[in-house]
């Protein structure tokens, strides 16, 4: 039986609001080349591998802001008219009307 006991407030443990929250892991979503990591959710969570000399054709993402985390490898990223080079490790946000276009130059 949980502990009834009030607090100051007089909340009690069954008071109390329950996290919601989900999990996952990068290796559930290995099985493809790019995976939502949680379908229908905000912010949108999306796994991306790309072969060497793979590039994502230029698109942009209006209305989101975009966050992009190198894991593995190098990257050649194409930001409208510039390009800036990731490696493993590196981090680069950006607003979601931005042209973008990502180069893999290594696994």
């Amino acid at each position: 039986m949980p502990d009834a006991t009030a607090t100051e407030d007089g909340r009690t443990a069954e008071d109390e609001p329950t996290a919601e929250y989900e999990t996952t892991s990068l290796d559930e979503l290995a099985a493809t080349p790019h995976a939502t990591a949680f379908p229908d959710a905000e912010p949108r969570v999306v796994r991306r591998s790309l072969a060497a000399d793979e590039r994502v054709p230029t698109h942009d993402h209006p209305g989101r802001d975009v966050v992009i985390h190198v894991l593995d490898g190098e990257v050649a990223l194409d930001l409208n008219d510039e390009t800036v080079e990731l490696a493993a490790g590196d981090l680069v946000r950006f607003p979601g009307e931005t042209q973008v276009s990502p180069l893999a130059r290594t696994d």
